[in-house]
């Protein structure tokens, strides 16, 4: 069982034992414990990888902090500066509920620490945002289940089925072997698009054309267990919440999935667009209504200026965010650290 804190890095050549671990007892190939598929990766070889993200992470957030920021740059704490801050967060979408609670804590932190120089009280409000965020930190599990299955859902658009192949390829650095199920059967460029990306990660992949998107998802989560698979991922057609037929197809995929195994789907993720600000929020409120959502991927996050509905999301339906991305490359999908983002947010 492994979880996804960070991408795993390349492993060097192992050195050469040091005198104090002689003695200790090598593990023979066999008798490692099969849901041992990754081990953590040292501090020391993830820090420069992890650091680059981190860059793209801040300019990428720089046109919704730019505005939170310059509030700052006074003389003085005083009530102009706080309605000024007010502004700000509900420009950059961060929601009223949210908005009065980073007020409220802030104010609170203010004065506990004396604050008097209104550039420290922008430290002070990435801490308040980072605690507010926090909840909403969590790793992705990975073979407590075997299969485990995935289902992705989101609106057209959003760029659920591209996050689909970068998971896959996060999955397969970290040693898991994945099968892909192309359930949105009626829209031709998406099988397409999936099939291109299960020939980049080099993975195989259950499609068929005009078929029913249940029934392809029975097939998948069928032979993932016979061909044993780590992980299944279901990508599913894109659809307005407003489209009940449609929801109701999403329904019927997970009720259909829980017949080929009565523990699944074992993560019900849901794609949001970053700029689309708090429509993101009605998003994961319908989805979750419907599906019971286990996580999010926030996309499109560079050059966005409604960065802030991330706090909506926390202070009123905190879905846990297990990935976020900043661009179409493959490493522009990085996992969720809630001080990280935001320490970006107001860097």
């Amino acid at each position: 069982m492994f979880s996804f804190f960070r991408k795993k890095a390349p492993t060097p050549p192992s050195p050469p034992a040091a005198p104090d671990r002689a003695a200790a007892p090598a593990m023979p190939p066999a008798a490692a414990p099969a849901a041992q598929i990754a081990t953590p990766v040292p501090a020391a070889r993830e820090a420069a990888p992890r650091q680059g993200w981190l860059d793209k992470l801040k300019a990428g957030l720089r046109k919704t902090g730019s505005s939170i920021a310059t509030v700052f740059t006074g003389t003085q704490i005083d009530d102009a500066l706080y309605e000024e801050l007010e502004t700000a967060l509900l420009m950059a979408d961060t929601g009223v509920k949210a908005t009065e609670h980073l007020l409220a804590d802030l104010k609170k932190r203010v004065k506990d620490s004396k604050t008097t120089d209104p550039a420290a009280v922008k430290g002070l409000l990435a801490d308040a945002i980072a605690d507010l965020l926090a909840p909403l930190q969590k790793p992705l599990v990975i073979g407590e289940h075997k299969p485990t299955v995935i289902m992705v859902a989101g609106v057209n658009g959003a760029g659920k089925t591209t996050s689909i192949g970068k998971l896959t390829r996060h999955l397969a650095n970290e040693g898991a072997t994945v099968l892909l199920a192309a359930a949105d059967t009626f829209r031709a460029a998406a099988r397409e698009q999936l099939a291109i990306w299960a020939d980049r990660n080099t993975v195989e992949i259950i499609t068929q054309q005009g078929g029913d998107p249940a029934a392809v998802s029975f097939d998948a989560v069928t032979a993932g267990k016979a061909r044993g698979r780590d992980v299944v991922l279901v990508d599913t057609a894109g659809r307005l919440p407003t489209q009940l037929h449609l929801m109701e197809e999403l329904r019927k995929i997970k009720r259909v999935v829980q017949k080929a195994d009565a523990t699944a789907p074992h993560e019900v993720l849901l794609v949001i667009d970053g700029n689309t600000g708090q429509n993101a929020l009605t998003q994961v409120k319908a989805f979750d209504d419907a599906l019971q959502l286990t996580g999010l991927i926030i996309t499109k996050l560079d050059g966005t200026a409604k960065g802030g509905v991330i706090c909506a999301i926390a202070r009123e339906k905190p879905v846990p965010i297990y990935f976020i991305g900043v661009g179409e490359k493959l490493e522009d999908l990085e996992t969720f650290d809630a001080r990280e983002f935001a320490q970006a947010l107001l860097a």
